[in-house]
């Protein structure tokens, strides 16, 4: 048996690496099929990147570690549904399995607002379960948006004329 939260759980630490940098938390851990375990975390703000989703973060780093950009038989986990961008390269890497927390209504792109992932027109689909530890990583994600509301909230009423 493949101990899902335990996993998880490395990816919410990663996630709150991300939300000590002020980016949206999310965080990946990806086992190879030797077992290898690589982690990262959301970094588009710190690296200017667009592209800098946990998920991509994590691709890279393992793929220019293994010497591969395919990554058959992986395991990725990740704290959030991925969006679009993120589907295609974990189609890309022919990642084997997706583990993901919460799902993302506004740009899930496995379930929520695309089904990316199980399309059998593509050339490649991975086996996904989802809601591992979905409440705690539902709870991270609000957390980060409802401190950024407050601040901005905060910033507003400093700035009022009485």
């Amino acid at each position: 048996m493949i101990p899902h939260e335990h996993y998880m759980q490395l990816a919410l630490a990663q996630a709150q690496l991300a939300t000590n940098m002020d980016e949206v938390p999310v965080g990946a851990v990806l086992i190879t099929k030797d077992g290898q375990v690589f982690e990262a975390h959301n970094a588009p703000i710190f690296k200017h990147d667009a592209t800098a989703h946990a998920e991509i973060e994590v691709i890279r780093k393992a793929s220019a570690t293994i010497g591969n950009y395919r990554l058959l038989n992986s395991i990725l986990y990740v704290t959030l549904e991925p969006c679009l961008m993120c589907t295609g390269a974990i189609i890309h890497a022919r990642v084997g399995t997706v583990v993901y927390g919460a799902n993302d209504e506004k740009t899930g792109a496995v379930s929520s607002l695309y089904q990316a992932l199980s399309d059998k027109r593509l050339n490649h689909q991975p086996s996904i379960i989802s809601g591992i530890l979905k409440d705690e990583c539902s709870e991270q994600l609000r957390t980060f948006f409802k401190a950024k509301r407050q601040a901005k909230k905060s910033k507003q009423h400093s700035f009022k004329k009485y």
